[in-house]
């Protein structure tokens, strides 16, 4: 079930330009839509919902312009587990809305499917294909969740897919939280975007080799800025997306990985996790991974309510930053971010709080450590561009003796996930202080007393321009702008040089009856794809010692 590079792939359209300052041949912002043409061979799919239990109805909707279609459906865990075939289903054209970014596609139900009972809980990939009578090819590629039919029952983990990230980058339409075709002069991010389209490409597949974001060779004396996963995304026809969000470069790689190696796990998305919080209290471990970056008021409640009560949460994750609120339930996600202050219609209510801006913001009293003990504005970004590009891509490490370096025989100073380069492309920290060679939280920014830092490195918020020919910065200063506006009115004070400096870090801390561990950075995963061994044992020493604590003790 593999894309063959012969075949033919449903094309990206030119769009808007992206915010930012590309070389001309890049400026365009290309987007994955229907071309609206009957004559163009296209297939596209989504599913009614991001998740399902056994027995439940899934409904797919697709568009394509072929005669006939196939639809396949695999388990993707450890081993790829077929599950599921239609061939010669019937196929339809389906006008596409231009703002189906925002309001969703809302085409019909092609074919329907109820869940068996004894689908395991995990990924599955939809693999929807067609083919012109000279033989061309075509597919598309989507996703859905199985959840547990029975909570808890087999596995004693559940690990939470970033459903709200995914959503939040996904581009397909043209418009996501980021760039779009939104806007009086269709050149905006959209603050609402829809779960009714399909993923762009690479989102729930990729091949082999595709590159993730963090450099992987330091870049020569004099050099321009590169971004070789956009890079290959341009030249390959994937969305430039790819590597920021999804179940391909994340949320896959720790499924197959624990299952590999004996942890029994469940599976829900985050938007199960704002509708039924309840689920958290069948397990004893609940897991993050990856780029986890978008959250509801209510998912956070929901957590911190778990761990006050003796749940233990191990999160692989980095970048906390937006709160964001899902409505017309949970088929639109909200984020007006750094407009949120003039655009957010609640902003002047008694509903204020769930204004969809930065959590660190002070209008919201929130800080992400005060749940998962890091803060995104005390990072963000490593191995990416010119930021900290000749960073050595690992954690160094500070406190070997914690239990979560059992069988490492890493020492003080040792770099953690070098190889693999673990530490980016965005990570998140605190204030802290140096105290005879050990950093310790200052307690400025919502740190939880007893937080212990046991490994960190050094990040930043902007690309410091050093004038180099042909230089042209896709993140610039502009972030480091957003976090002075958003966080201290200011854009423009001699302190802001110094707003740009942060840091990414592991910590551990005990909250009520329960425990976090939290290693602050997005690439995490890829060390469990490279198979770095000491990446590997600290993730099953977190693991193992978790469940092996029994709630409240």
């Amino acid at each position: 079930m593999a894309d063959d590079p012969s075949r033919a792939h449903n094309g990206l359209k030119r769009g808007s330009t992206v915010r930012g300052i590309w070389p001309s041949a890049v400026l365009e912002n290309f987007y994955e839509c229907a071309s609206g043409d009957p004559k163009a061979l296209e297939v596209w799919c989504y599913t009614d919902r991001l998740s399902y239990a056994p027995g439940d109805q899934v409904r797919f909707h697709v568009s394509t312009t072929a005669a006939r279609y196939t639809l396949e459906i695999y388990r993707d865990g450890w081993t790829t587990v077929p599950v599921y075939r239609a061939e010669g289903l019937a196929g339809r054209f389906h006008p596409t809305p231009e703002d189906c970014s925002v309001g969703g596609c809302n085409w019909p139900v092609s074919h329907e499917l109820e869940i068996p009972a004894d689908w395991k809980s995990g990924g599955y990939v939809i693999r929807t294909s067609a083919s012109d009578p000279d033989g061309t090819e075509i597919e598309h590629y989507h996703l859905f969740i199985v959840r547990s039919a029975s909570p808890g029952e087999n596995a004693s983990i559940l690990f939470i897919a970033s459903t709200s990230t995914w959503i939040a980058y996904n581009d397909w339409g043209g418009s996501n939280h980021y760039e779009g075709i939104t806007g009086p002069n269709r050149d905006q991010y959209s603050p609402v975007v829809s779960t009714q389209r399909p993923f762009s490409r690479g989102f729930v597949w990729l091949p082999p080799g595709a590159p993730r974001i963090p450099l992987q060779s330091p870049p020569p004396i004099g050099a321009p800025p590169r971004y070789p996963h956009m890079e290959w995304a341009y030249a390959n026809g994937f969305s430039k997306k790819y590597a920021s969000a999804g179940w391909a470069s994340y949320d896959r790689h720790f499924l197959r990985w624990a299952e590999q190696n004996g942890f029994a796990v469940d599976v829900i998305t985050q938007h199960d996790l704002h509708s039924a919080p309840q689920q958290l209290d069948a397990y004893r471990c609940v897991v993050f991974v990856g780029h986890d970056e978008y959250w509801t008021w209510e998912m956070r409640d929901a957590i911190d309510r778990y761990v006050e009560s003796g749940g233990r949460v191990a999160r692989f994750a980095g970048n906390f930053t937006w709160q964001i609120r899902l409505e017309d339930e949970g088929r639109q996600q909200v984020c007006y971010k750094y407009r949120a202050t003039k655009e957010d219609p609640i902003r002047d209510t008694d509903r204020r709080h769930l204004l969809t801006t930065h959590w660190d913001a002070a209008v919201l009293g929130r800080p992400g450590a005060k749940t998962f003990g890091l803060n995104a504005s005390q990072g963000v970004y490593a191995g990416w561009g010119l930021c900290c590009p000749r960073s050595s891509g690992a954690f160094t490490v500070y406190r070997p003796e914690h239990w979560a370096f059992d069988g490492t025989d890493l020492y003080y100073g040792d770099e953690l996930g070098r190889e693999a380069k673990v530490f980016g492309y965005e990570v998140d920290g605190l204030d802290y202080i140096i105290r005879e060679g050990l950093p310790y939280p200052t307690y400025r920014d919502g740190a939880i007393e007893g937080t212990e830092i046991l490994a960190m490195g050094l990040a930043t918020l902007m690309e410091e321009n050093h004038g180099h020919p042909e230089s042209a910065f896709f993140i610039g200063d502009g972030d480091l702008q957003t976090k002075a506006e958003l966080l201290y009115d200011d854009a423009t004070g001699p302190g802001m040089a110094s707003l740009g400096r942060g840091s990414g870090m592991i910590v551990h801390f005990e909250r009520g009856k329960g425990a976090v561990f939290h290693a602050g950075t997005c690439e995490w995963v890829s060390g469990l794809i490279h198979r770095d061994p000491y990446v590997e044992r600290v993730t099953s020493n977190v693991l193992s010692r978790f469940l092996a604590q029994r709630p409240g003790r």
